[in-house]
Parts: C-alpha cells; structure tokens; sequence
C-alpha cells in the first residue's frame, strides 16, 4: 500500500526533488542545509566549488531564479574586485560564462525545488519553497 498519492511524478508533491548548490565553509549555507534536513527534505547536496555547474546549467538557474547573473554574484568578494567587475555591466552571456568559470563568485546557498529556486539568504528564505 502506497501512502503517496496517486499522480505522475511531475505533479506529484511528495516526490519533488530538491537541490541545494553549497559551500560547508559558508555559515549561511550550513544553516539552509539543516533547515531542509530538519524539514524532512532529502535534498541532494552540490558542492559547486567542487562540481561547478555548467553556463547551460547556470542559465536554467538563473531562469529557475527569475534573476539575471549580476543578481547572483558575491559583489563583495575580493575576486570580484580582481576580476575588474566593479562598475561593469555584463550581458547575460558574459555573466554566465563568469560564473561558470569562477564559481566562487556565486551566491550561496541557492535552493532550487522543481521549478521554483530562491537564494535562500537569509537561510529561512526556504520556507517560501518548501
């Protein structure tokens, strides 16, 4: 006897899969990640620093994001200010192909669950997903 309902796995709430793009080192990113645990969400861990995503799969995101590339860059970070960004207005295309190669420049954590993504910063920020 299943106890999930009867519908095809896309429309089917219970079997959403859940994707969170983390870096350990990232206090906000652990937080995010315990939040979904404690939430009983199985999600599968991508450590992008690791395992970058690829310009198709940032621009799935972005999309999933509703978010243009400089959305979702640490603006902050020293490699951005080395890289000579500050100020500079990118195309979609130059700032995906950033991204891509320089994956520490991506926000973390980014939460994606079936179609909707959030950049889960604060961290509670997952609720409006779950």
């Amino acid at each position: 006897m299943s106890l999930s309902p009867a519908l095809p796995p896309s429309e089917n709430p219970y079997n959403v899969k859940t994707v969170i793009f983390h870096n350990p080192r990232c206090s906000k990113s652990r937080q995010a990640l315990t939040l979904l645990e404690e939430a009983g969400v199985d999600a599968t861990v991508v450590r992008y620093l690791e395992t970058p995503p690829s310009a198709t799969e940032l621009d799935q995101l972005l999309t999933a994001l509703g978010l243009e590339p400089l959305a979702v860059m640490r603006t902050q970070d020293d490699l951005f200010k080395e890289l000579g960004l500050v100020g500079k207005s990118l195309t979609r295309e130059e700032g995906i192909r950033l991204l891509a190669e320089n994956p520490a420049l991506l926000e973390r954590p980014i939460v994606v669950r079936g179609e909707k993504a959030i950049v889960a910063r604060p961290p509670e920020r997952i609720q409006e997903i779950l």
